[in-house]
């Protein structure tokens, strides 16, 4: 095993859950808990009118939201989290033009050494600011982010803008691409994916994951492009970019990798148009058990699917 798989034992990301609307209401449609039983039978009681709770603001607001503190907040999960370990997440809305499909939410655990990073830009007066973020024990990285903004086509935020694509970038701390570089590299920072948010309107709205070597979201990170201009009629995606611990670079320029509408996790993504996040799920590349599959929106149509694994 890659030693930087063996030595990254906790995940920046704890809980991945999945809320689909039924009506007026949000109910629990899948999600992985890892070890938080208690906390995942918690959540397969809830449900959410629009507005209420994380998931319901983020679905009321028509935007992805940060929240870093549960006490005293509109949360209402907040003694079942805080058994669990759980002080921050954050709610991820996929639209397709002004339908919401579902709800994506990420719950993370504070201390001293979890490091990665989950931000939301948004566009203001031509550039790309800090909408909010979450950065665990990065907190220089995190000042450093308030205070940087992105024209069209500059950093990986201003990349994906500028593109409508979702972007995988490597080696955050030596590349000069991404602009936060220094601070990344003293981060501990790695790996980024950024990805396009379709928002009802004209908002402009931009989701980076970044992860750290000792703390990672995953240790495998797959970009499929789901375009017909791609794909053609087929209902299928190419991957178009990937990189795997274990693996190193996914993408084969001269052996393209395809799939259909239902084949394995990222076909269920095609073939029901919503995101998933799967424990000890088949299929899978091996050594893995554990897959998040997300939909990128363009109109009313996949363009992408971007994938992470653990």
């Amino acid at each position: 095993m890659d030693t930087a798989v063996e030595q990254a034992t906790r995940p920046f990301i704890e809980v991945t859950e999945i809320w689909r609307p039924e009506g007026d209401t949000l109910v629990q449609a899948g999600g992985n808990y890892g070890t938080l039983d208690a906390f995942e039978a918690a959540s397969g009681r809830t449900s959410f009118k629009k507005g209420e709770g994380l998931p319901g603001k983020a679905w009321a607001e028509g935007r992805p939201v940060v929240l870093k503190e549960f006490d005293g907040s509109y949360f209402m999960r907040t003694e079942a989290a805080k058994d669990a370990g759980l002080t921050a997440a954050v709610a991820i809305p996929v639209f397709a033009e002004d339908e919401l499909l579902a709800v994506m939410v990420v719950l993370c655990a504070d201390d001293s050494v979890r490091t990665g990073a989950i931000e939301v830009w948004s566009e203001k007066d031509g550039f790309l600011m800090l909408d909010d973020g979450y950065y665990g024990a990065a907190k220089h990285f995190e000042w450093v982010s308030q205070h940087t903004h992105f024209p069209r086509g500059q950093g990986l935020p201003g990349g994906v803008w500028a593109s409508d694509t979702p972007i995988l970038m490597r080696d955050l701390g030596s590349g000069y691409r991404f602009i936060r570089a220094d601070s990344a590299g003293k981060a501990g920072l790695t790996t980024g994916l950024g990805l396009p948010i379709a928002l009802p309107g004209e908002t402009t709205s931009v989701l980076t994951l970044l992860s750290a070597r000792g703390t990672p979201i995953a240790h495998r990170f797959e970009i499929w492009d789901a375009r017909s201009a791609k794909v053609g009629a087929s209902k299928g995606a190419e991957l178009i970019d990937g990189i795997c611990d274990r693996e190193g670079p996914l993408w084969d320029e001269d052996n393209p990798r395809r799939i259909a509408a239902w084949q394995g996790p990222i076909g269920q993504v095609l073939g029901t148009g919503l995101p998933i996040a799967q424990k000890n799920a088949p299929g899978l590349p091996a050594g893995y058990t554990d897959v998040v599959g997300l939909p990128v929106y363009r109109g009313t149509a996949i363009a992408h699917i971007v994938a992470w694994y653990s």
